[in-house]
């Protein structure tokens, strides 16, 4: 299997050994034991423990001094992956950080929802927290033109980006429907003891085939015969299984601009077409025009966490249906973004949006000039 250099390696390297405890969360299957087990290479004195392994789970299990003594040892790095499976992982990480100031430790986990309820309320100023996504284009193509990219899309808008799914282009179709899967029946609903899975199912196709559009919680409750508070809960979970993500609606005057309507869209194409089971060539497919506007935002959005810059990402509509795919805030700089798969003739942003943001920058992004964008070499 290839090794690809991830953008937020050096990002996370830095924060070594400077007494933070760094938490590094994503999706199963996203690359976080082998981004580690490459970037421990280069140190000695390293410990990794998985804690998916019983014998891992029992070792941190005595949260006494003498105890995780012996557990750091001589090392001076240790990595517990997937804390979320020790008992009290939160507190074992403060009594590491607090009581061992010369060691360095890094955790990963699979799950914001169990990060957060765990883990973060004990290490408070004590941690670092960083996200894990899928590969980015950037990652797996460093020096590739941007006409060998183009000529990769294809596969990527049907199959994804996920590592496995990269490594073994043969098998993508059987590798990514697993994955989708593992989603579905693994993770998720052990995370909440869901009890409907057929439910969670409904309620990822009718996402599936609603990306790029806006999404109505309660036309999606009607939909489904449940309550609005059991659908919003839901996706709730999705997002912090890495699953999905929503975009709201960006609005500084709620008379005229939409405001409380949300697109929702998933972190991998290939995940998407699973779940509603398609993997139909990009040009058999009529639905290539949201596959692409959920391909160049999830880009972006995974490029702007990997570096950590502090934008705020939105849509933006108005109510005579003008409308704008993706805003960006960065500050009180405003880009606003139009996704087209095929280039058009003298393309622009609607003069709708323009005139109430003149000062906005404007770009519109299509199948030839989108590997700027994506990568965020603009800014």
């Amino acid at each position: 299997m290839d090794y690809y250099s991830r953008i937020c390696f050096e990002v996370i390297e830095k924060w070594l050994f400077r007494r933070k405890t760094l938490v590094i969360i994503g999706a199963r299957q996203v690359g976080k034991s082998t981004f580690l087990k490459y970037l421990l290479a280069k140190y000695s004195n390293v410990q990794f423990f998985n804690a998916d392994e019983q014998r891992i789970r029992d070792l941190f299990e005595d949260l006494s001094i003498p105890q995780l003594t012996e557990v750091v040892g001589d090392n001076k790095l240790i990595v517990i992956d997937e804390i979320q499976r020790i008992p009290n992982p939160g507190l074992a990480l403060k009594l590491l950080h607090d009581s061992f100031p010369e060691l360095q430790v890094i955790a990963t986990g699979s799950s914001a929802l169990e990060i957060a309820d765990r883990i973060f309320e004990p290490l408070t100023g004590r941690h670092l927290l960083f996200y894990l996504y899928p590969f980015t284009l950037q990652e797996i193509y460093p020096k590739k033109s941007a006409i060998d990219v183009q000529e990769k899309i294809p596969f990527h808008l049907v199959y994804g980006m996920y590592p496995e799914i990269c490594n073994n282009h043969k098998d993508a179709k059987v590798l990514v429907t697993n994955l989708a899967n593992q989603y579905l029946y693994k993770d998720v609903l052990i995370w909440k003891d869901i009890r409907r899975p057929d439910l969670l199912d409904k309620l990822l196709k009718l996402l599936a085939y609603q990306i790029g559009s806006q999404v109505s919680v309660h036309e999606l409750a009607l939909q489904l015969k449940v309550k609005s508070e059991t659908v919003e809960n839901y996706i709730d979970l999705l997002e912090k299984a890495f699953v999905i993500f929503r975009l709201h609606a960006f609005s500084n005057n709620p008379r005229k601009e939409v405001s409380k309507m949300t697109k929702i869209y998933f972190w991998d194409n290939g995940i998407r077409n699973a779940i509603i089971e398609d993997f139909s060539y990009t040009s058999n497919r009529r639905d290539i025009g949201a596959l692409w506007e959920n391909f160049i935002i999830s880009e972006r959005m995974k490029n702007n966490a990997f570096l950590q810059r502090n934008v705020k990402s939105y849509f933006w509509r108005n109510y005579n249906q003008a409308e704008v795919d993706y805003i960006e805030l960065l500050g009180d700089k405003i880009s606003a973004v139009e996704i087209k798969w095929k280039p058009i003739r003298q393309p622009k942003i609607t003069k709708a949006f323009t005139n109430l943001y003149p000062d906005a920058k404007t770009h519109i992004i299509d199948g030839l000039n989108f590997l700027k964008f994506s990568q965020v070499k603009d800014e």
